[in-house]
């Protein structure tokens, strides 16, 4: 049996010495720079619908036709 997803949750993540708080909630995820504000977010609705991967897509194609200096 699994728990429900009934308020956030807090993680610490070491990404390549950088830590990040990772945040859990019903609403969705968000990754902030450990002593941040501000971060990425991401509600479930857009990681199941496949909004997320597809916002993700575009800015890579978007940042590849960017000129870069």
């Amino acid at each position: 049996m699994t728990t429900s997803l009934d308020r956030p949750i807090k993680r610490e993540l070491d990404l390549d010495g950088t830590l990040y708080t990772v945040t859990i909630s019903p609403e969705g995820i968000k990754v902030t720079e450990k002593g941040k504000r501000k971060g990425q977010e991401l509600t479930w609705r857009d990681i199941i619908s496949g909004d997320a991967a597809l916002r993700r897509d575009l800015s890579l194609s978007v940042g590849a036709l960017t000129p870069h200096e």
